[in-house]
């Protein structure tokens, strides 16, 4: 693409769900975005496997801009994925006429899944070891993103002890920050840091907004959406009940969220706002709920190459939908009605 002038450029927030290995999904949205060279942006939020994305593009962005962006979240994606090759964690071959990406049939998945709810991680992994740690520290300067300013980056995690959101800032960002972010109780031992223990920040924010709204100057905030807020049908199998429990837990901070930016934006549009102290979002959304209603929980610990490419390049033509379609929104309107989607 060709330099743009200052005047074709939005600044933009980016708020990332987490979801596992669909993710990728969000790499690839991200990647198409990152193209664009009129797109800057100001602040990210990131949950779960959105923190690792977030955190990966932001040490990016520090390093050499958009294009070291997109390179650094190739090679994570492409380094999570040679992590699991030699795991027993494979799609079986009934898997592979199923549907994308799923291990529903697979025996180590069955195997771990019954494991989880018969042993907790500090017994079956009591050397609390995670294949993630050592990819994030090669890949992500955190000493160079806790004193940089040009990205502003806000990592969300559950404590918990006291039921409360945690939002790690800039100063307080570290491996073990994005490690918190992703820590399914199930999985893996609880981090902690400074005295205090996380699970996964999906539980209390997947991914909360407020630290957009309240530190940074953009008004627009990009939502990469990876759980699907509606489904068909009702579910009737134990594995699809479980499922929709999964994505009905780690949607409901978002929705309860999404009332309360709808509220002050009514108030803005209808005058109760005289002294100019609320601040009236524009929210935009970039999904698949037609692809991502189809893949189960299974899913979201297969990492095989294949099925992360797919991810990446559906995310790739959402992004670029949305760029073609809503480009012209930014800085002006919301793309996306907040009452139809979120309430």
């Amino acid at each position: 693409m060709e330099d743009c002038s200052p005047s074709d450029k939005r600044l933009v927030n980016l708020a990332l769900q987490g979801g596992g290995s669909h993710g990728a999904f969000a790499w690839g949205v991200l990647d198409r975005l990152l193209e664009d060279e009129r797109i800057m942006v100001e602040g990210i939020v990131g949950t779960s496997a959105g923190a690792m994305n977030a955190a990966v593009m932001a040490s990016g962005l520090v390093r050499g801009g958009n294009r070291e962006a997109r390179a650094a979240l190739r090679r994570f994606w492409e380094a999570v994925s040679m992590t699991g090759a030699f795991s027993l964690m494979q799609p079986s071959w009934l898997d592979r006429l199923a549907h994308p990406g799923s291990m529903d049939f697979s025996l180590a998945w069955n195997i771990m899944d019954a494991l989880s709810r018969m042993l907790s991680p500090y017994q079956w992994n009591p050397t609390n070891y995670h294949p993630l740690r050592n990819i994030l520290n090669e890949l992500i300067d955190f000493e160079a993103l806790r004193q940089s300013r040009s990205v502003k980056l806000f990592i969300c995690a559950t404590n918990l002890k006291t039921n409360r959101l945690r939002i790690f800032e800039r100063n307080e960002l570290s491996a073990d920050a994005v490690l918190a972010s992703a820590c399914l109780p199930s999985v893996f031992q609880a981090v902690e840091i400074d005295g205090e223990h996380y699970w996964d920040g999906g539980f209390m924010g997947n991914p909360p907004i407020f630290p957009l709204i309240y530190n940074c100057e953009s008004r627009d905030v990009v939502i990469v959406m990876i759980n699907p807020i509606t489904i068909d049908e009702v579910p009737r199998s134990a594995q699809a009940i479980l499922d929709r429990i999964n994505t009905l837990s780690f949607n409901s901070s978002l929705l309860r969220e999404m009332r309360a930016i709808a509220f002050v934006t009514r108030l803005v549009d209808e005058g109760f706002d005289d002294d100019g102290r609320l601040k009236k979002m524009f929210i935009h959304c970039v999904d698949s709920e037609d692809e991502m209603r189809r893949l189960g929980v299974s899913s979201k610990l297969n990492v095989e190459w294949d099925f992360l490419s797919w991810l990446f390049e559906l995310g790739r033509s959402r992004g670029d939908a949305f760029l073609r379609q809503h480009f012209d929104k930014l800085g002006r309107q919301s793309s996306v009605s907040i009452e139809e989607r979120f309430l």
